[in-house]
């Protein structure tokens, strides 16, 4: 799988761990920054790596900042970016299974590295559920993207 990442500086140790994590699984990683702790703007890393997601280049992302919703409220602006904050595996296993999300926030100043770990687990290994109810729901989501988002060129 093919996942981009990207951080500002109060999400910098937690990418580099979970990007070690991911390599050592042969996922093959993306990495737009920042590449350290000074401080940063986040849109400038997120942006263009969420654009790798909506573009098709990558399957999934995972993006840590402070809180998480930063660079959610970034990746959602984007056509088929489907960005969900999590503080928890059981989190990340709602937003794989009920809305198929295919990134992944994170916030490093809310939930520590053991945490941050298992929810990135949890959210790869979770697949959507098939049931008609769960699919017609995300199926809508992805109208609403369609109709008020527009093709990222």
């Amino acid at each position: 799988m093919v996942i981009t990442m990207a951080c500002d500086h109060a999400g910098f140790q937690m990418k580099e761990e979970i990007k070690e994590y991911l390599i050592s699984l042969g996922h093959e990683v993306k990495d737009f920054g920042t590449f350290d702790e000074e401080s940063c703007d986040l849109s400038d890393f997120v942006y263009p790596a969420a654009m790798e997601v909506a573009r098709g280049k990558a399957d999934r992302g995972i993006f840590c900042d402070g809180v998480g919703y930063g660079s959610a409220l970034i990746a959602n602006k984007l056509n088929g970016c489907y960005a969900a904050v999590c503080q928890d595996p059981v989190c990340a296993a709602l937003a794989r299974q009920h809305t198929d999300s295919n990134i992944l926030c994170l916030g490093a100043k809310i939930i520590g590295g053991l945490m941050a770990m298992e929810t990135v687990k949890t959210w790869l290994n979770t697949e959507p559920l098939t049931e008609e109810k769960y699919r017609r729901r995300v199926k809508k989501v992805c109208e609403i993207n369609d109709k008020h988002c527009f093709p990222v060129k």
